[in-house]
């Protein structure tokens, strides 16, 4: 049974939506965070919340420099001497939010990264930001896809989440929520835009392109606190794999306001 436990890769959503995103995943040697939008202090309770020393972190890695995915990054990085694994066009633009980085590791769209027994995998993806990159994990042949900030999917989006037994994506707005609801003109047409989030409906699109029989869990993620409701996002997943025949997927929605359980495949 230890050799097995030593073999699976968990992970779990230490916060997800406008006001700050943070994936922690782990292996039996290796302890990395995906994004890292919230006060390094947070994050550290966040992660204390679950059971995890935040020194043991090996490597953080990046998707964009919006500051709900970049906070904690700077602060994480000189106080436990973390490599940051980050485009140039995320350190460039979040030079001033990050801080001076000791360690700072480019990184390309299409490089595989390894952290240890992780392999990082990087796709470019669209959204209104300077280099934004969608990540894919790999250990011991397990596949997990990190997919928020999404304006639309993409044949190469699809490619590489084909396959993963767990996804963390975006179920971002309701359409008709955004429409109605007390945002700007400029701020709904930047979310529904084509470098903006997905709905409810084009995450649902994209699941149908990208489920398969071995997909085992989803956490729905960025759920905007105005202009969606975790019911609505739920339901929508959950037809979705129904009606793909995939009943025994376990469907989650990340929260803002704290961890989620930790989840492995």
């Amino acid at each position: 049974m230890n050799a097995l436990k030593d073999k699976l890769l968990r992970f779990c959503t230490l916060a997800s939506g406008s006001s700050g995103n943070v994936c922690y995943i782990e292996t039996a040697q290796t302890r990395i965070l995906v994004d890292a939008g919230l006060s390094g202090r947070e994050i550290v309770g966040r992660m204390g919340l679950i059971g995890i020393e935040a020194e043991t972190l090996n490597a953080i890695f990046l998707t964009h420099e919006h500051q709900d995915h970049i906070k904690g990054a700077g602060p994480l990085s000189r106080r436990f001497g973390l490599p940051v694994y980050l485009s140039e066009g995320t350190l460039r633009k979040g030079e001033k939010k990050l801080g001076k980085l000791e360690n700072a590791v480019l990184m390309n769209a299409g490089d595989k990264i390894s952290v240890n027994d992780i392999t990082v995998e990087t796709f470019t993806k669209c959204h209104d930001a300077s280099d934004p990159l969608g990540l894919v994990v790999r250990s011991n042949g397990k596949k997990l896809g990190v997919v928020t900030d999404l304006g639309r999917s993409t044949a190469v989006v699809e490619d590489h989440l084909k396959g993963c037994e767990a996804l963390v994506m975006e179920f971002n707005h309701d359409p008709v929520m955004l429409e109605e609801g007390p945002y700007s003109l400029e701020l709904k047409r930047r979310i529904k835009g084509a470098e903006g989030h997905l709905s409810n409906d084009q995450a649902g699109d994209l699941l149908a392109s990208v489920g398969h029989q071995n997909l085992k869990h989803l956490v729905l993620a960025h759920l905007s606190e105005i202009n969606n409701r975790p019911e609505k996002a739920y339901n929508l997943a959950v037809v979705t794999l129904e009606r793909l025949g995939f009943t025994h997927v376990e469907v989650t929605v990340a929260r803002q306001d704290k961890p989620g359980r930790i989840l492995e495949i």
